[in-house]
C-alpha cells in the first residue's frame, strides 16, 4: 500500500513539474513585455542579457505609457478593436451555432460532405485567400447616407464591417458546435417535437442553453484572431478612424523593440488575458467534451 501511494505521489509530482515548466515557458514572454514596458531604452538594452530583463527592477516608471498615449490615439484604436471584435464574436456565435446545429441534429442529404468540406477548410491559411477576398470586399455595394439621403457606393474598404464580415463564419467554430451538439441526447429533440416545437425552437430553447462551454470556447477562438489581426486591417483600412490596436503598434516600429512599443503591446494584450482568465474553465470543459467525440 505504501509503495503504491509513493508511486502515485511521484506521478503527480512529475505531472506538476511538466505543467510548471510549460507555464514558465509561456509566462516568460509576458514577463519580458511587462517589465520592459516600464524601463527606459538604455536600461532595457543593459538588462537584455540577464534575468533582470524579466523583472521590473531598476529605473522603472510609467513614462513609456505616457509617451505612448501622447503619440498614438490609443483610446480610439482600442475602441475600434473592441467594436469590431464584439460584433464579430456575437455574429459568429449565432452563425456558427446555427450551422453546427443543422449539421449535428437535423437530417438532410449531403450534411456529411458539408462537414468534410468544413473540416478541410481548417488547413487553409488565411493568406491564400486574402487577395481574392480583398478584391471581393472592394467590389461589394454599400449604402451610405449623405445629408440624410441614401447613396449607393461600391466597396467596403475603410469601414468597420470589412474587418468583421470575413471572420464571422468560422470552420473551427462550426466544427466545435457540431461536435458538442452531437453529444446531446437525441431524446431532448424528440420530447420537444412532441410538444410541438420546431427546429429553431429546439435550437433556441434546448440546444443553446446547454452549450455554455462550447459557446465560451468559440467566443475565445473567434475573439483572439480578430483582436490580434494585423495583415487584414493593414490591407483594407487606411483611415486612422477605423484602424485597430494592432495596426497602432506599427506607430513605434521605427524604434525597434523599445519601451513604448512594449507598452503598446501590453495594453493590447491585457484584454485578452482578462478574457481568458474569465472563461478558462468553460474553455477546458468544451475542449474535453468536443475533442473526445467520434
Amino acid at each position: 500500500m505504501t509503495q503504491q501511494l509513493g508511486r502515485l505521489d511521484w506521478g503527480l509530482a512529475s505531472r506538476y513539474v511538466v505543467l510548471g515548466f510549460f507555464a514558465f515557458v509561456f509566462v516568460f514572454p509576458l514577463a519580458y513585455m511587462l517589465a520592459g514596458s516600464l524601463k527606459p531604452y538604455d536600461q532595457l538594452l543593459r538588462d537584455s542579457s540577464s534575468l533582470r530583463a524579466f523583472l521590473p527592477v531598476g529605473d522603472v516608471s510609467l513614462e513609456n505609457y505616457r509617451f505612448t498615449l501622447d503619440r498614438a490615439p490609443v483610446g480610439r484604436l482600442m475602441l475600434n478593436t473592441v467594436l469590431v471584435s464584439g460584433v464579430t464574436v456575437m455574429a459568429g456565435l449565432l452563425v456558427n451555432s446555427m450551422a453546427g446545429f443543422a449539421i449535428a441534429r437535423m437530417r438532410w442529404r449531403g450534411r456529411g460532405i458539408v462537414l468534410a468540406v468544413i473540416v478541410a477548410m481548417l488547413i487553409l491559411p488565411f493568406e491564400t485567400v486574402a487577395i481574392p477576398l480583398l478584391w471581393i470586399m472592394a467590389e461589394l455595394p454599400m449604402i451610405s447616407f449623405e445629408g440624410g439621403t441614401p447613396v449607393l457606393e461600391r466597396g467596403w474598404l475603410n469601414t468597420y464591417h470589412v474587418q468583421a464580415a470575413p471572420f464571422v463564419a468560422s470552420a473551427l467554430g462550426i466544427f466545435l458546435f457540431a461536435q458538442y451538439f452531437r453529444s446531446l441526447p437525441v431524446e431532448l429533440d424528440e420530447a420537444a417535437r412532441i410538444d410541438g416545437a420546431g427546429w429553431f425552437t429546439i435550437y433556441r430553447r434546448v440546444a443553446m442553453p446547454l452549450s455554455g462551454p462550447v459557446t465560451a470556447t468559440v467566443a475565445i477562438l473567434t475573439f483572439l484572431p480578430v483582436w490580434n489581426s494585423y495583415l487584414w486591417p493593414l490591407m483594407t483600412v487606411q483611415s486612422e478612424e477605423y484602424r485597430p490596436i494592432m495596426v497602432g503598434v506599427s506607430y513605434f516600429g521605427g524604434s525597434g523593440l523599445s519601451g513604448p512599443s512594449l507598452a503598446m503591446l501590453t495594453m493590447a494584450a491585457l484584454p485578452l488575458l482578462l478574457l481568458f482568465l474569465a472563461l478558462q474553465r468553460q474553455f477546458v470543459r468544451s475542449i474535453a467534451a468536443t475533442g473526445l467525440q467520434g
